[in-house]
Formats: C-alpha cells, structure tokens, sequence
C-alpha cells in the first residue's frame, strides 16, 4: 500500500500478549504497543485530530504556527503534521524531560523553548504559560492546548478505543493505561464501556500528581503535588480531558518501581518502551494481582519508545544516580516509617496557634521542625533556628499567630524513595514529609536518615 504522507500511517498498532512480567497473575495480558505509530507514540494520534478539527474550525491557517506545551510525544505529533500539511512548529517543555525528546523534536524542524519544572502552572516561567504568552504574540498561530482541547480524548475514542475491541474481538475485561492529559485513558474507556458497561477502567497515576485523591475525595490537595520524575503522566492540574467517570480505579506508582518495570520490560519482553510504559504496566500488575480472575482479559496503553530515554531508564549511571538501581546497602523511607513504634505522633502547629504555644511544644516535643496545618491540610513549616531569628529581629512576633512566622512547606515525597535519594532531597535544615499507605503524614529529617544508616 502507498501513502501520501507519513501521518496516513498513524494507528491500527499491534495488541502483543505479555508472557514474563505478569507471571503469577490470573487473567490474560496483553499491550497495546504505540511506538509503531510513525511519531514513535500514542500522541500522534490525538495531535493529527487536533490539527484537523482546527483547520476545519478556521482556527489554523495556511503558513500558521503551531505553539504547543508538550513533553516531547505530543510535539512529535503534531510537528509530523506540520511537515505534511505545511506549518511551523514551537513547543515549550519542562526541564525535568529528556534531552532526547528535545533534540528529537528540533530534529523534526520544531522550535524548542525550555522551562523550569518546580514552578506553579500560573507562573509566568511554566511551560503552560510560555506557550500561551507565545500564541497571544505571534500572529497566525494555533495554541492546541492537549490537556483541555477536546479533540484529545475524541482521537482516542474514535481510532484506540475501536481498534481495541476489534483487535480482542469485544473479549476485555479491564484497560488500564497512564493518565497525563486525559484523553488516551478516558476516550478509550468511554468507546469500551460504551460497548460493554462491564469493562473496568484502571488509571496509572504518579506519587506528586493529583488525580488519585482527587478522584477518590473530590479535594484538590495542593499537598499531594510535588516534584516527581516519571515523565507523561500525573498532573498538578485537573484537565478537562480527564473525566473521572470514566475511570473505575486509580493506582499509584513511584519513580522507581516505573524505571525498574520499563527496563524488565526491554529485557524480559523484548519490548524497548518510555518510562510511562514501565509505570503503566507496573501499576496494573498491581491491580491486577488482587483483581484479576481467571478468565479476565487485561489490555495495557503502552504510550511510547525507549529511544525518548536513553539518557535516564536504560543509562545504568543515571539509574544509580536517583537510586533506581538495586543498591542492599540503602533502605526506603518506608523501612524508617515501619521501624518506628506504634505511639509515633507527628508533631504539628496549627495555622492561628499562638507562636508563644509553638515554641513551647516544639520545647517539650524536642523537636526542631514541625509541619504548619489548617483543615488538616500542611499548608506550611516552622523551624527553631529561622524562628529564634525572626523573634530577635521583632520580639513582638512571640504573641503572633503561627502563620505570621511561618516557611514554605516541607515537600511530600514517595514512600519508596530510597536513603541515598531522601539525603538529596533534604534541604539545609528542612525535613521531607511523607504520607503511608493509611494517609497518615510522617516527618523524616537527617538525623532519621543518618540513624537508618548507620543500622
């Protein structure tokens, strides 16, 4: 067959049955392997129907440009459609992605701009709010927007969600995938359970993203985000292609167990995939073991190819660098937390606490670092030595209320993340916070670390 331009062969990807990872679970395994879509990823296919419905909207001209805030694929995508179809390129990623990706995407002619990833999505220097400033100051040019341009999810539920139940002749139990954007999770779902209200839908979150207790709770906790690594999914936002309806279960993965499962998945499975893959198939092994029966059918989105990240998974220096790699000699802050008898209370001061009344508990505790909360929300930190200095400068603030002295908050980290990865997350004198299976906040300072050491 011949085809005018390479986004012709966009979809109709293989479904491969997993055979060595899934070993001992019940059920039948199978991926759907989006790295033979021509941009190497799942995304070229919501990025072709988001050109396409803007072109047919009046929103894309002939000669425009094409501004988008991506973390690589979907650039990919959409810069494969520029190509064919004639429009220039910028993208804005965030620091924390590949240099693979970036170079990639130049490769394919595309403007690239890099942004810092530990700032808010309204700051000025985001990537979300850089691509936006860029499409306000350029004449003729289209801002895609994936997380919130409807075309996203549609892509997904008019050609993976389809092309699955062809592909498992309408038998599947259960699809699980990663959620970023939103729209490969829930425009598949929402075609499945169309044709089947039965199919449960499994979600694939990340330790520092929302969704999970978003999705189980209703609240947008602020604490829950945090700097996390895994690339293409979790969120510090709530797109509006994420439709929680459609998604039955959230499951949660750290960096780490994402890293080890994509590196197993290349040498046990013979499938060189992205890092979301990892996490994708480590998190629905997860549901799987305690969910799946004999009989069940699960389908696993793999997004993307492992060429994307040469430089991290499959680089054995950067992998013993962030702990990834099996070292016996480092425990986890989980081995800290179960260590600790059962009376161990987290010490904290609430928002309109009197700082008087915060000195003497921190006294009395023997404690240096303490949480700050309101509602039962850590909303910020105190700490002995930057209080002392604060109440020598201006002895009146003794009688203030805690938030009037109060720092930024200590950050979350995961439950997994090992001592040699804890000891570089924890700043000059701040502590980490980390919250257990039971949603119960704990506190972890150096001298913790340097303790479970020593052990």
């Amino acid at each position: 067959m011949i085809y005018n331009s390479i986004i012709e062969t966009i979809g109709n990807t293989p479904m491969i049955r997993l055979n060595k990872v899934n070993k001992g679970i019940k059920g039948e395994i199978l991926v759907k392997v989006e790295y033979f879509n021509p941009g190497n990823s799942m995304k070229d296919r919501m990025a072709i129907k988001m050109v396409e419905d803007a072109e047919k909207e009046g929103l894309l001209k002939p000669g425009g440009t094409i501004i988008e805030g991506t973390s690589g694929n979907t650039g990919m995508g959409l810069a494969l459609a520029g190509i064919a179809k004639g429009y220039k390129c910028i993208f804005t990623m965030a620091d924390k992605q590949s240099k693979e990706k970036i170079d990639i995407l130049k490769a394919v002619g595309a403007e690239v701009i890099v942004c810092p990833t530990n700032v808010s999505p309204e700051d000025p220097r985001s990537y979300y709010s850089v691509a936006k400033k860029l499409n306000k100051d350029i004449p003729n040019s289209f801002y895609p927007n994936q997380y919130d341009n409807l075309s996203n999810w549609k892509a997904h539920y008019e050609t993976t969600g389809p092309e699955i139940w062809r592909d498992m002749e309408g038998k599947i139990t259960h699809y699980a995938a990663g959620v970023g954007t939103g729209g490969s999770m829930c425009g598949t779902a929402k075609y499945l359970k169309e044709q089947d209200p039965k199919v449960v839908s499994v979600g694939i979150d990340t330790y520092g993203s929302v969704f999970k207790k978003y999705k189980e709770t209703g609240v947008f906790d602020e604490n829950e985000v945090y700097p996390y690594l895994t690339e293409g999914i979790g969120e510090d936002i709530l797109p509006k292609n994420v439709d929680f309806s459609l998604i039955d279960h959230f499951i949660k993965v750290t960096d780490k167990d994402a890293a080890v499962m994509t590196r197993r998945l290349s040498k046990e499975e013979g499938l060189f995939v992205g890092w979301s893959c990892g996490a994708a198939v480590h998190g629905a092994l997860e549901y799987a073991k305690e969910n799946l029966k004999d009989g069940d059918r699960m389908v696993i989105i793999l997004p993307d190819h492992g060429t994307r990240y040469l430089g991290k998974i499959y680089n054995d220096d950067w992998m013993r660098n962030h702990g990834f790699l099996e070292n016996k000699s480092f425990g986890t802050a989980r081995d800290i937390i179960s260590n600790r008898n059962g009376n161990y209370q987290l010490v904290v001061a609430e928002k309109n606490a009197s700082v008087k009344d915060a000195i003497a508990m921190m006294n009395d505790k023997s404690v240096s670092q303490i949480p700050v909360l309101e509602n039962g929300q850590v909303i910020g930190s105190i700490t002995d030595s930057k209080l002392l200095t604060k109440i020598i400068d201006n002895p009146e603030l003794k009688d203030a209320q805690v938030s009037e002295v109060m720092e930024e908050s200590m950050k979350f980290v995961a439950l997994d993340s090992t001592l040699d990865v804890l000891s570089s997350m924890v700043e000059k004198e701040k502590a980490v916070l980390i919250r257990d299976e039971n949603h119960r906040i704990h506190i972890i300072t150096k001298h913790d670390i340097l303790d479970a050491v020593t052990k």
